[in-house]
């Protein structure tokens, strides 16, 4: 499922334009990339969380010269389903 077949399903079953469905999804989506870009984590009780892992700087090497390379550090976006998601997609 993508964002516009998100949107569609939202105008559908709340009944509600498309424009409105719309704005709500991108409220829904903006309000949780601002929470993770400030170093929140986001929970979704059964369904998810999402959350930032920092990575510290490291030594790496570039695999086409072999030559060694700093790699800065970084904050990454993570996911992890909530326990009834994961009962749902295995059953």
């Amino acid at each position: 499922m993508n964002k516009l077949e998100l949107i569609s399903k939202l105008k559908n079953e709340a009944n509600i334009s498309k424009a409105e469905a719309a704005k709500v999804v991108q409220i829904f989506f903006d309000n949780m990339a601002d929470a993770m870009s400030r170093g929140e984590r986001v929970e979704i009780r059964g369904l998810c969380s999402f959350f930032v892992k920092d990575y510290k700087s490291y030594t790496g090497r570039n695999p086409k010269t072999g030559e060694k390379v700093v790699i800065k550090p970084k904050k990454l976006p993570f996911f992890k389903s909530g326990k009834e998601l994961k009962e749902r997609v295995d059953s």
